[in-house]
């Protein structure tokens, strides 16, 4: 996987990310049910570790790790 590849799939996880804690607030806010802010908590914490894959690819791949 070339680095402009995978820093642009970093860069839409990070956007998904911040799109997925900003919803979860607002649900929270707003009174969803619990059921609703779960499924967006589960989402953020497979998106995290999404992140942390990749990014540990790239260190791996810049020789950093």
């Amino acid at each position: 996987m070339s680095g402009a590849t995978l820093q642009r799939q970093l860069d839409d996880l990070e956007l998904q990310l911040k799109g997925l804690v900003h919803v979860r607030a607002l649900l929270e806010t707003n009174g969803a049910p619990p059921d609703a802010v779960d499924l967006h908590s589960d989402a953020i914490e497979r998106v995290r570790g999404e992140l942390t894959r990749l990014a540990r690819a790239r260190g791996i791949s810049r020789g950093d790790g």
